[in-house]
């Protein structure tokens, strides 16, 4: 390519502009000169270019066709500039210019977000100017690749991260996913009492995606992304969704199920587990049956590996009030949730919110790569970057539920500027986007159709400084995607897809299948459990609290004795206080159970990691080792500070019966937090019910009437303070006892009636909860 020199031209400096001097005229190569070195104002006697943008960069299109990257100039008449100042030519086509990978360090932080903004644009075959929005001509559009292709491959590492390595997962199952004329409607309670309305989220939206491609839902919030999002993943059955949605034209199964990856918005782990641990237990749980524990490993220490998660796969992953790992990091194990099962169809509610664009840039291109490995991926997104923007094949913009556009993402912009909304200034195309589904007419230039009805006064709508009303702008855009498009993508959507027959049959008759057998799913959540309770259980908080309460009894009734009424009947009320305290601290925790867990519960249920048989056992069972220590430790100290009887049976006896009450009253717990699922509600019902028990307990009242006796057999107090009674007291004459003493079976039976009969209540309630299943 043949070069000349530029010639030489004083510049002066003010405020990061390069401005001439007014009075030098300036030549077309030393206008390009100036152009290219950074940020130019041209001189206004120079008429081929139309104008300048604001932040003084030159922008628009000359009369052979420029397009600018970043401040470097493309002239398809003939000549162009390169980044070092130096005119290059090139007869009779376009030249792309782009800054070298060393340039474009050196000079990445004196880039500006017009610039940005501006090679996006460009990009998609745009020019903007002061004057307005100019497409340009079919000849001078670029190819929508050269921009993206190779600019961003070599993002920087994340140093906290690791490498990250890619894998060559197996060959999976493709599938095709299209939907037409969805809708979704919910039941809101109304202003009156037994009043209700109905409300229409979703109206009519139609869409395809396929093998290989990454459809991005975008819309402000409110307008039915994650809605849209759960609706095409089989998570929203209730009410039933309206439309017709079919994976590889057939409708959904259950056995899709576990070729369905759906990474939920809010990060859903165990914050005391590692990273490694927490893949690791998804693996064991998720994939297939015939892969050895080692192969499960394996395949998690590879996902591991892909996501650059090597440097932390030791840390926690933290929450609120827990540090862990980065926000950054906790997406991409969310994520590895998912593909470690390698689902054929992957769906993402907003994986970039909350990250910095580096980090939200670097997950849109593993989704990238996740889809060129054979996957189907839909992401939601709320606010994207423009080089995010430019990362994905499909798009549905939303807004209010409807559909205002859908089709490739290149192609946006060319649709809106078609309907006569164009951006008068230069910015991201995903803001431009979100604008015009707010109603938004801010720097866009207003369609005629829309002034036509303002001016005559046909519309009832408001304006606000001399722009149409958000909602006259949103049934523009509906009407004019409905006329336009719509009929056209429904006919592209109903095309019939090739598919091979195993395939079909997978689909048509294809059972649900369990990553492990029901016992190997109850002692994976049963270890698993344990490592994450632990810490609650072992806390100093807890531990503090029993010791301090043990050593006040032990205190207050310090080698006590039986061998009087007095004292006799102090070492009872302390056998009852062993029944109160040790009946309601544990219904007070266990409440807490399941309506802290529920989110995990669906997210886990909805994937099909596990029945909820093994998970309610394992969840039940894998409290008791941790909650039996704490109540041993507070009886060995109270019982010989209070100087109990020194037997080594009635010793052992005693625990055993506090032990047993403590697991009835967790049952009981257990079946009010699942039954009711608030925490609130489930605290006052749980408190008043404890205190009705107590009341009956028979120390406070002897002679209960009849028609309210039946209620101490209901308390686990009662049963437990008869039984302490019949363990201490058996070897006292019948003139000191306080209460009739039988065998003890009767209370026994109470108590072991109770631990099966308010779980089994627990887990019909869940059941009926219908979570994820």
């Amino acid at each position: 390519m043949p070069k000349t020199n530029v010639p030489q031209w004083q510049v002066m400096e003010a405020k990061g502009l390069v401005r001439a001097k007014s009075e030098h005229q300036l030549t077309e190569s030393e206008a390009a000169a100036a152009a290219t070195t950074g940020l130019a104002k041209l001189h206004p006697t120079w008429h081929e270019w139309q104008g300048v943008d604001h932040s003084g960069n030159l922008g628009g299109q000359g009369a052979g066709g420029v397009e600018f990257f970043s401040g470097n100039l493309g002239l398809g008449g003939g000549a162009g500039v390169d980044h070092s100042g130096t005119l290059s030519t090139k007869s009779g086509g376009r030249t792309h210019v782009k800054k070298s990978r060393s340039t474009q360090l050196r000079n990445e932080d004196d880039v500006s977000s017009a610039a940005l903004s501006r090679a996006s644009s460009v990009s998609l075959g745009m020019s903007f100017s002061l004057t307005g929005f100019i497409m340009p001509t079919d000849d001078a559009v670029p190819d929508s690749k050269p921009f993206c292709e190779g600019e961003y491959d070599d993002i920087p590492e994340d140093l906290e991260a690791g490498v990250r390595t890619r894998i060559e997962a197996e060959p999976t199952m493709p599938i095709s996913l299209k939907f037409t004329d969805v809708t979704y409607k919910v039941i809101l309670k109304g202003a009156g009492p037994g009043k209700t309305e109905e409300k229409e989220i979703l109206h009519g939206i139609s869409g395809s995606v396929e093998p290989g491609e990454v459809l991005a839902l975008m819309g402000p919030s409110g307008s039915g992304k994650t809605t849209l999002l759960n609706v095409l993943g089989g998570r929203l059955n209730h009410p039933t969704p309206g439309g017709l949605i079919t994976y590889n034209d057939l409708p959904y199964s259950k056995f899709l199920k576990s070729r369905i990856g759906f990474v939920t918005q809010d990060d859903i782990l165990f914050q005391h587990l590692t990273v490694r641990e927490t893949l690791t237990y998804a693996a064991y749980l998720r994939l297939p049956k015939a892969l050895t524990k080692k192969e499960k490993e394996k395949r998690a220490l590879d996902v591991i590996s892909e996501l650059g998660l090597q440097r932390c796969q030791d840390t926690i992953i933290g929450g609120s009030f827990v540090r862990g790992v980065s926000g950054g990091e906790r997406k991409r194990v969310s994520i590895g949730n998912e593909i470690i099962i390698n689902p054929s169809l992957l769906l993402l509610d907003e994986p970039t919110s909350g990250l910095d664009s580096t980090t939200a840039l670097r997950i849109i291109q593993m989704l990238q790569d996740i889809a060129e490995a054979g996957k189907t991926v839909i992401t939601t997104i709320h606010q994207p970057s423009s080089r995010l923007f430019h990362k994905f094949d499909k798009l549905i913009l939303l807004g209010k539920g409807s559909l205002l556009y859908y089709g490739k993402a290149s192609d946006a912009m060319h649709y809106f500027s078609s309907i006569q909304c164009t951006p008068l200034i230069a910015m991201n195309p995903a803001e431009f986007l979100l604008d015009l589904a707010n109603g938004n007419m801010n720097d866009v230039t207003i369609p005629s159709a829309l002034e036509d009805k303002e001016q005559t006064g046909c519309t009832d709508h408001e304006t606000a400084k001399g722009k149409p009303s958000p909602s006259l702008v949103h049934e523009y855009l509906v009407e004019a995607y409905e006329t336009r498009l719509a009929e056209k993508e429904k006919k592209n959507i109903m095309m019939p897809i090739a598919m091979n027959e195993e395939n079909q049959l997978k689909l048509n008759y294809g059972r649900r299948e369990w990553g492990a057998t029901w016992w190997e799913q109850y002692s994976i959540l049963f270890w698993r459990g344990i490592k994450e309770r632990k810490h609650d259980y072992f806390s100093w908080l807890r531990i503090s609290q029993v010791l301090i309460i043990a050593v006040i009894l032990g205190l207050l009734w310090w080698q006590s004795t039986d061998k009087t009424a007095d004292g006799l009947q102090d070492q009872i009320g302390l056998l009852f206080f062993f029944g109160v305290f040790w009946g309601f601290l544990p219904v007070m925790t266990s409440i807490f159970t399941f309506s802290q867990e529920r989110a995990m519960l669906k997210k886990e249920r909805s994937a099909d990691m596990y029945r909820l048989s093994a998970y309610f056992l394992a969840r039940t069972s894998s409290d008791l080792p941790l909650d039996l220590l704490l109540p041993i430790l507070f009886i060995v100290i109270v019982y010989f500070m209070a100087g109990l009887r020194l037997n080594a049976g009635t010793f052992f006896l005693t625990v055993l019966t506090v032990l047993l009450e403590i697991v009835a009253a967790q049952g009981f717990g257990l079946a009010i937090g699942a039954s009711l699922m608030d925490v609130k509600k489930a605290t006052t019902v749980a408190s008043v019910t404890v205190m009705a028990f107590m009341l009956a307990g028979g120390f406070f009242v002897n002679k209960v009437p009849v028609f309210i006796a039946w209620l101490r057999y209901l308390s686990f107090n009662y049963h437990t303070y008869r039984l302490l009674l019949k363990v201490q007291y058996e070897h006292q004459p019948p003139s000191l006892r306080t209460m009739k003493i039988n065998n003890g079976m009767a209370e026994v039976g109470g108590l072991m009636a109770m631990v099966f009969g308010y779980r089994l209540w627990a887990y019909i309630a869940l059941r009926r909860m219908k979570l994820g299943s």
